[in-house]
């Protein structure tokens, strides 16, 4: 019994580590498996999109392809861009356009719409404003001419900033072929409108010149009520005290008789009587005459 549990023991790790290595060996020969099935099915994933992307690339071309019969012109008339290396579009301001089809086959062919979109100019792909489409459908017959306007404002927030244009021409011909021209695709710059007259300016300028006579008229008003509420102090005017007033003369220093002739004298009587002609001739001394 002894020497049994002791080649237990012996045997017992030899047969735990053989399991282990088979399971092991059975992991790693499933690892090639995943891989290859990993393998294959990206395989298959981007065989997907490769045919994804072919059928897009068809479906574009088969839209933007134009009719060998057809010869087409953009002429822009607002604004224009005779001498100008790069075309200024003005934020916020109507940009105008005209866009001449002639037709020089043999059938009749349908202007259905004209659109326009910016683009990010460094992903002509990636849309960045789309335009409303102009319906026209109109019929332009074998060897003639027609014009067509065109009118869309850029936004005031695209200001400084270049953008792709892109203007499409869709018409189809009488038997149904459809055809897409881009009679414009490139890379414009949106600039601000530079005016000699600012309206926010101007008001601007009113305004502080307003608030300055505002401020001034208050002013003038506060130093107005603050000099009327001061208490105006007016000086008495000096009275003279002389010999006008003959109740302030002191005559107790005179003789009694002078003073009875100055009273004589200053009675109504007496001045009367001195007054009249016949008192001032009988006055008169005899040796006068």
């Amino acid at each position: 019994m002894k020497y049994f549990f002791l080649f237990s023991l012996l045997i017992l790790p030899a047969v735990i580590f053989m399991v282990d290595n088979r399971k092991m060996i059975v992991y790693a020969e499933e690892d090639p498996i995943d891989e290859e099935e990993a393998d294959v099915e990206g395989e298959v994933e981007e065989a997907e999109i490769a045919a994804t992307e072919s059928e897009e690339d068809e479906e574009e071309d088969s839209l933007s392809k134009a009719s060998p019969d057809v010869d087409t012109v953009l002429l822009f008339t607002k604004p224009s861009i005779q001498g100008a290396s790069q075309l200024e579009l003005v934020a916020g301001n109507p940009v105008e356009f005209l866009v001449g089809f002639q037709n020089n086959g043999e059938q009749d062919f349908v202007v259905d719409y004209i659109d326009a979109s910016f683009r990010y100019p460094m992903d002509f792909n990636y849309f960045i404003q789309n335009f409303s489409a102009v319906g026209y459908n109109t019929v332009v017959k074998r060897e003639e001419e027609a014009t067509f306007q065109y009118t869309f404002v850029p936004a005031e927030t695209y200001a400084g900033r270049p953008f792709g244009l892109n203007i499409n021409l869709v018409y189809h011909d009488i038997n149904g072929n459809g055809f897409q021209e881009a009679v414009f695709n490139e890379t414009v710059q949106i600039v601000e409108l530079d005016e000699g007259f600012d309206g926010e300016t101007f008001f601007l300028y009113v305004f502080l010149a307003a608030s300055v006579v505002l401020f001034l008229v208050i002013g003038q008003q506060t130093l107005l009520t603050v000099g009327k509420k001061r208490p105006i102090i007016k000086k008495a005017a000096p009275v003279e005290t002389g010999t006008s007033n003959p109740n302030n003369v002191d005559y107790d220093w005179l003789p009694p008789q002078t003073l009875a002739s100055l009273n004589k004298d200053k009675s109504p009587k007496a001045s009367k009587q001195a007054s009249s002609p016949r008192q001032r001739k009988a006055k008169r001394p005899a040796g006068s005459d």
